[in-house]
């Protein structure tokens, strides 16, 4: 027999013993983990592709989808994600990208996120669901109303609410507002308009046909396809998500039977590999793609490298950084205990309002309250504490570090000096750097933010 013929005689059984690779989980340690996460979400170095739009591209390539949030006291969501990963970051270079170039665009996945334009298709049916719910039926409740801001819009080009005229309040997904209001956005869930441009956070809708190309809105991908796509989003948003987690990963996923379909699916199509990390109940599963950077972080931890074989830097992490999506992987990972603390009266905060990690090398070793006093161009620093065993004055490369931390930090908020917490601790600290940027020190009385109950955040942020 030919030995061709020979082989072949045994291809069902190559299939069998590749696909039971595929499927058998990997075990890996708690250090790899960590090592890995740093690579594979652009922290190792941080703060190392240049400041251009390629950049942001590549990271939201990287990541699937950056979540967007309002808020600006330290800096908006998405803008701290991609300044961690930029060097130089300017939030310019995003919004070309959505309201420019239209290479990004803003809908639902998890929450309200920019995801890239190409992938548009996979999410039609977040418009589709909108279109069947509340957002569908408050628009035919209100129909004279649509049609008058469509014709608008159609006629004269994008508009916002305080365009027209004000009407009456209604009840809306997050608590009363006007009826113009109410339907435009309406008629963004829908997928009937789309976002044209933001001032500041005033938001100017347009017709959808006007936004996008029209061979991506003729393109139509069945549904189970889509939702197995947005379970496979959140996998490359995290990079290291389990089975389960809180509900605030999975909206938008179906239940959770349907969930463990479709992630079967991706195990079976190769796209997702499942592993087994020390210390952690449950599998957890990585983007078949960054199999590479796992090996990396393995081939450095042998070699006793630093995190991508370069100096260990320092990165503030946005509070919604994809990085921290799995805030109960935290506890096993890290030894750190997150909660985004926006939400929680004054009274009953732990740590702060709008407190962000400190990640140094692959650990999360403090946390920094930072606010931006763009009237002053500086850097306030509400807040500053470590880890339990960190002491920032020991920890070898960490001032130099931290100080380029800071620096950039100022730069991208546009301030010239920075104004430490009091305190003999803190004083000892900020004396110790050289860095560029000015420190000052002060008891100035910084008021607390206004306007930001969770029914006014929530409805900035859609």
């Amino acid at each position: 027999m030919p030995p061709h013929r020979h082989a072949a005689a045994y291809l069902p059984h190559l299939d069998t013993l590749l696909l039971h690779n595929l499927t058998m989980p990997r075990h890996i340690s708690l250090e790899t983990a960590r090592r890995f996460l740093v690579l594979r979400h652009l922290l190792a170095p941080g703060r190392s592709l240049p400041a251009e739009a390629a950049s942001v591209l590549a990271v939201v390539d990287r990541l699937g989808s950056l979540q967007f949030d309002p808020l600006d006291v330290a800096g908006r969501n998405h803008d701290l994600v991609l300044q961690a990963r930029i060097a130089g970051y300017r939030r310019e270079l995003t919004d070309e990208l959505l309201y420019g170039r239209r290479l990004l665009f803003e809908a639902y996945n998890k929450a309200l996120c920019l995801l890239p334009t190409r992938e548009l298709p996979y999410y039609r049916i977040t418009w589709q669901d909108g279109a069947d719910g509340r957002a569908g039926r408050l628009v035919g409740e209100h129909a004279v109303l649509a049609d008058k801001i469509l014709a608008e819009i159609t006629a004269e080009g994008p508009k916002c609410s305080t365009d027209f005229e004000r009407e009456a309040a209604i009840d809306w997904f997050w608590g009363p507002t006007s009826a113009v209001r109410a339907v435009l956005e309406a008629l963004a869930v829908s997928g009937r308009l789309g976002l044209g441009r933001r001032d500041r956070n005033r938001r100017y809708y347009d017709l959808t046909e006007r936004l996008f190309p029209a061979d991506l809105l003729a393109t139509r991908i069945p549904e189970r396809e889509q939702l197995r796509h947005k379970v496979l989003s959140r996998y490359r948003g995290h990079g290291l998500l389990g089975a389960g987690g809180s509900g605030e990963l999975w909206p938008g996923t179906g239940g959770a039977i349907l969930r463990a379909e479709l992630r079967s699916d991706l195990v079976t199509r190769g796209e997702l590999l499942a592993l087994e990390v020390e210390g952690m109940r449950g599998l957890r599963f990585i983007v078949a793609d960054e199999l590479p950077l796992l090996a990396q972080a393995e081939r450095e931890l042998a070699a006793r490298a630093a995190p991508g074989d370069a100096r260990p830097t320092c990165s503030f992490l946005a509070p919604l950084d994809p990085l921290l999506w799995d805030r109960g992987a935290l506890e096993p990972l890290y030894g750190f205990d997150y909660r985004w603390e926006v939400y929680t009266p004054a009274v009953k905060r732990k740590w702060g309002y709008y407190v962000l990690p400190i990640l140094f090398g692959d650990r999360l070793v403090g946390r920094i309250e930072p606010r931006l006093d763009r009237k002053a161009r500086a850097v306030r620093i509400l807040s500053l504490s470590w880890e339990a065993g960190f002491d920032p004055m020991d920890a070898p490369g960490f001032g130099l570090a931290f100080e380029a931390a800071l620096n950039d930090y100022a730069r991208f908020g546009g301030a010239d000096s920075l104004i430490p917490p009091s305190g003999a601790a803190h004083r000892t600290l900020f004396r110790s750097l050289a860095g560029g940027i000015r420190v000052k020190w002060d008891d100035v009385h910084v008021p607390k933010p206004t306007g930001t109950s969770p029914a006014t955040r929530r409805a900035a942020s859609t």
